[in-house]
């Protein structure tokens, strides 16, 4: 990463630029003035996820889902969890597979929960199935770029 990082903002999906160092000082949004970084899980949809999956420089996990899926359902206050535990490292969002289909089309998910890792747009690594919070943190460590 360079030094300066470029990161979508999390309430108004603005793209913001700021130095990387700054990172933990708790960046704001220079459009709406709001935390850059948020301590749970962001709701991506179509129109939003370009701003976060693929323009941001801070890796983002997207835990593909569904509300029908019992383990989706069983996993998601273990991805919340980890989204604290992660912050300031990864930008942690959802896709609704029923309510955004093509998302799951493209990134041809075939099974949920399925968490994909971005990088610059760049999918970097993959886990199907339902997981803990600290295996969500410590399988997304050893998948960060160097």
């Amino acid at each position: 990463m360079s030094d300066l990082c470029h990161l979508a903002c999390g309430n108004c999906n603005a793209l913001n630029k700021f130095p990387l160092q700054r990172l933990q000082d708790g960046p704001k949004c220079g459009k709406c003035k709001q935390p850059l970084l948020l301590t749970t899980p962001l709701a991506l949809t179509s129109a939003t996820f370009a701003a976060h999956g693929l323009n941001g420089d801070l890796p983002v996990l997207i835990d593909f889902w569904a509300p029908w899926c019992g383990p989706c359902q069983m996993m998601a206050p273990q991805f919340a969890s980890a989204a604290q535990q992660l912050f300031g490292e990864v930008v942690l969002a959802k896709v609704d597979t029923e309510a955004e289909p093509q998302l799951g089309s493209k990134y041809h998910v075939r099974s949920i929960p399925t968490m994909i890792l971005l990088y610059r747009g760049k999918e970097v690594a993959r886990q199907s199935g339902a997981m803990m919070a600290k295996d969500i943190v410590t399988w997304v460590r050893q998948n960060l770029p160097k």
